[in-house]
């Protein structure tokens, strides 16, 4: 998946232009990629549209338009865009109450370690979790994370022949078993691996 580039970017003047229609199209394609595990754990899974959203947004509402500010946005959303072999994802905690958020966010120190993916026939594959930076400490885990899930090329394969997805949390706090990855959903992340399997 091609990385996103200052010249590929709209100006301020052109993104305000076009963004409400710009906004409808991400919002649509976001509805493909977003999983609930549990009531509470969301996954969206990023991808070069999305990314380049959030860039345009983050220059829109900073009003950032010199080179150096825009090089900055590109390098902290560009590691966000699948590499052709992997998904990412940000994983949001959601507990609407403050009190209650706060007590969980506490039970679920690791939880992002323990969030999987399962191609059938395979091993799961447990998330790479915020590599730009730590999100916890010891007293409590972060609402929101990073996540890596690096594919075999085997399981690629196996997935462009059919097999099916499944995906779950194990964290003792919070235990979602595994469920099968949604048709819309699970051919939208499809789009992801783009890797070359030759050879």
């Amino acid at each position: 998946m091609p990385q996103i580039t200052r010249s590929s970017l709209m100006t301020l003047e052109d993104y305000a232009k076009s963004r409400q229609e710009f906004r409808a199209r991400v919002m649509a394609h976001k509805r493909n990629r977003k999983i609930h595990l549990g009531t509470n754990v969301t996954l969206i899974f990023e991808d070069e549209l999305t990314m380049r959203y959030q860039i345009q947004e983050m220059l829109r509402v900073e009003k950032i338009f010199e080179e150096a500010g825009i090089q900055e946005e590109l390098e902290a959303y560009n590691p966000l865009v699948p590499d052709g072999t992997n998904w990412k994802a940000t994983m949001m905690i959601e507990y609407p109450d403050p009190v209650e958020r706060v007590a969980r966010l506490a039970e679920l120190i690791g939880i992002e370690d323990k969030v999987w993916i399962k191609v059938n026939g395979f091993d799961p594959i447990y998330a790479i979790a915020d590599e730009d930076l730590d999100r916890e400490n010891e007293k409590k885990t972060a609402s929101v994370h990073f996540l890596r899930f690096e594919l075999e090329l085997e399981m690629i394969k196996a997935l462009r022949e059919g097999a099916s997805l499944s995906m779950g949390i194990d964290h003792s706090a919070y235990k979602v078993p595994g469920q099968e990855v949604d048709a819309a959903v699970r051919n939208a992340l499809m789009d992801d691996l783009t890797a070359d399997l030759a050879g």
